[in-house]
């Protein structure tokens, strides 16, 4: 076989898979595939230099990382805003046509999965990045080319990105999950999450096996010529990729509503699930000129399915001890499918919702659950009580570690620090960025840590050694040295800081560093009437630092040893327009927010997280969203970084 032939035999492999996976159509027998699948992989490892771009090989996995890249959008991608009515819809289409008169919809299913950012240049598929915060996502490009409805090279040579939702058909989502449960593995929780776990994959090998598939649904950077959305997007779908089971031109809130009543109708029909529906101008010009608002598009909304209703038994009642030592009663009800999720618990939020309710053991009950909302129980069913229900009791005691319980009404809590449940999401909380900021030690690596039983609190971090770390599944000796780094570099930190990292309830960063300035190392053993006198502390601050410091002194004390903190001395600042002063921070600055926070911090200003009428002043920059909204709505006096600088020159 010579080049030419081999092109030409990937050529036919190819528009047999497009037929197959994307059309539904087969046109050759899996037999047939397979032949001419090992003729081309013959040749491939006889030239290996010769790979064509867009063979079926290069779709196969095996690629193992140990980490993924970040990487930026060209465009943002945007989030939409919600609506959940016709009344909600009509003032949405009346609020969009008020600014460009009359408009056009192009309408498309809304599947719940995860979003996916391709960007093709020169026809080859060059990257794909997940949603991440809009701005950037992971790079998870060797994953995306196992999934087979993504073209790799399409007939289009111009720069494009091209946005759309990797889902999991529900009968592919329900053999997995019958796979992990046959591997004694914990099932997926829905479709969702299976898309999204499966796409970040380390190993690439684990996605080609998770019948991935995607559907567009947008467009980020492009070049197109067409001026409406719909005739765009039939472009991208003859380039080779899905289209929607439904989509649907609508030129009035009628036809709209229609079609949304019609996709209500299919919903158990179609292979996704779907949460609702997608409302956008169709009218590239008139987008353009809605533009944006800081969050979403001004051009298009969700238009959300109504929740799902189901009836089923309340089993039991489990506690979870939260990184704060919050109990968190979670209802254990008869297993019931709901969109093509097998729904065995609710969320109860907490105590007096159980007593709001008057739910006991045994009720019926009704739950409802909309697209990835975690299935919540709005009704108890007592006319179909028989006596077998047995009441809830508040608990005292933690069902974990075993100490007393913090009763505080609404919240019930664990003090203990070294409580099992607690640790690794406090070591998460600790290590966090506005914490310790302990580089390379994230949520997934703390899980190993603790699992692995290398470390069993906050402490032991700090007496992790490489040798320790050596034997961890994906732990090579460069990630162990820059770990070992990271842990010994926080040493030494602001006492504000540590205090701030110990995910004390009602204790933030604010709290914490007033806290520092005033009794310094002492606050493991001040009193109440010490706190309750501070400007901005109350009962409920008081009253939680002060058990936390019974509960965990010796704790906290060692750290002290061990981390040396810094203790820092409140110098008195100069008079300037913003001592004394309650700030609040918004938006994006030239600068890090946190570099302008310690800037106002050394000028005596009182630096908060939400706006109040006991707000001084609020400074923002681009971007600045709700904070800025009601900050006009109370009247709290607004400036940018630009006037916030000139008063403090002026100083």
């Amino acid at each position: 076989m010579d080049y030419k032939e081999y092109l030409n035999k990937v050529e036919i492999l190819n528009k047999w898979s497009y037929a197959y996976y994307v059309l539904d159509n087969p046109i050759a027998t899996d037999e047939e595939y397979d032949k001419l699948n090992r003729e081309v992989l013959a040749y491939e490892n006889e030239n290996p230099t010769q790979i064509a771009t867009d063979s079926p090989s290069q779709r196969v996995g095996g690629v193992v990382r140990e980490e993924f890249s970040k990487a930026k959008h060209i465009k943002r991608m945007w989030s939409m805003e919600d609506i959940f009515n016709q009344d909600e819809l009509i003032e949405w289409i009346q609020r969009v046509e008020k600014n460009v008169g009359k408009v056009s919809f192009f309408c498309e299913p809304k599947f719940d999965g995860a979003s996916l950012n391709l960007l093709y240049e020169n026809g080859k598929l060059t990257r794909a990045i997940t949603r991440g915060d809009g701005f950037e996502g992971e790079d998870v490009t060797q994953n995306v080319k196992t999934i087979r409805s993504i073209p790799l090279t399409i007939d289009y040579k111009e720069l494009i990105e091209i946005r759309g939702e990797v889902v999991i058909l529900k009968a592919d989502f329900d053999k997995i999950n019958q796979e992990r449960l046959d591997n004694n593995e914990s099932p997926f929780a829905n479709p969702r999450n299976a898309s999204a776990g499966s796409l970040r994959q380390l190993d690439s090998s684990i996605t080609a096996k998770r019948r991935l598939v995607f559907y567009p649904w947008g467009l980020g950077e492009n070049r197109l010529e067409q001026s409406k959305l719909y005739e765009k997007m039939s472009f991208i779908y003859d380039l080779g990729f899905l289209s929607p089971p439904y989509r649907e031109y609508c030129d009035d809130g009628t036809r709209i509503e229609n079609f949304y009543q019609k996709l209500i109708t299919n919903r158990e029909n179609i292979e996704m699930v779907m949460d609702g529906m997608v409302v956008k101008v169709d009218d590239i010009t008139q987008e353009e000129e809605l533009g944006y608002t800081v969050k979403v598009p001004k051009w298009m909304c969700a238009y959300k399915f109504p929740a799902v209703e189901k009836v089923t038994k309340l089993l039991d009642i489990t506690l979870q001890v939260g990184r704060t030592g919050v109990i968190t009663p979670v209802a254990q009800i008869e297993p019931i499918l709901i969109e093509g999720a097998m729904i065995s618990r609710a969320t109860l939020h907490n105590f007096d919702e159980i007593a709001r309710l008057d739910i006991r053991k045994g009720d019926k009950i009704i739950i409802i659950r909309s697209g990835d909302v975690i299935p919540k129980i709005t009704q108890v069913l007592k006319d179909r009580r028989d006596g077998s229900e047995i009441a809830i009791s508040r608990p005292i005691q933690c069902p974990t570690c075993g100490s007393e319980l913090l009763d505080e009404g609404t919240l019930i809590k664990c003090q203990n620090l070294e409580c099992s449940d607690r640790v690794v999401n406090s070591i998460i909380h600790f290590s966090s960025k506005k914490c310790m900021n302990i580089d390379g030690l994230g949520s997934k690596i703390v899980e190993q840590l603790v699992t692995e039983q290398k470390i069993k609190d906050i402490l032991d971090l700090y007496l992790l050694k490489e040798e320790d770390l050596e034997s961890l599944e994906g732990f090579k000796s460069k990630k162990i040295t820059n770990l070992i780094t990271s842990i010994q570099n926080s040493k030494k930190a602001p006492l504000g800081k540590l205090l701030n990292s110990l995910g004390i309830e009602h204790i933030g960063e604010v709290a914490s560093k007033a806290l520092s300035f005033q009794f310094g190392l002492g606050v493991v053993d001040v009193k109440y009437d010490d706190i309750i006198c501070l400007d901005g502390f109350g009962h409920e601050m008081a009253t939680s630092l002060v058990e936390f410091m019974s509960v965990n002194r010796e704790v906290v004390l060692k750290l002290f040893e061990v981390i040396e903190p810094l203790v820092e001395q409140k110098t008195e600042a100069i008079e300037n327009p913003f001592k004394d002063k309650t700030v609040v921070i918004t938006g994006t600055m030239s600068t890090p927010r946190d570099d302008i926070k310690k800037l106002l911090e050394s000028m005596g200003a009182k630096i908060s997280s939400s706006i109040s009428k006991k707000t001084d002043y609020l400074i923002y920059g681009d971007e600045a969203g709700s904070k800025y909204d009601k900050a006009i709505s109370l009247g709290v006096k607004s400036i940018d970084e630009v006037t916030m600088r000139k008063m403090i020159d002026f100083v």
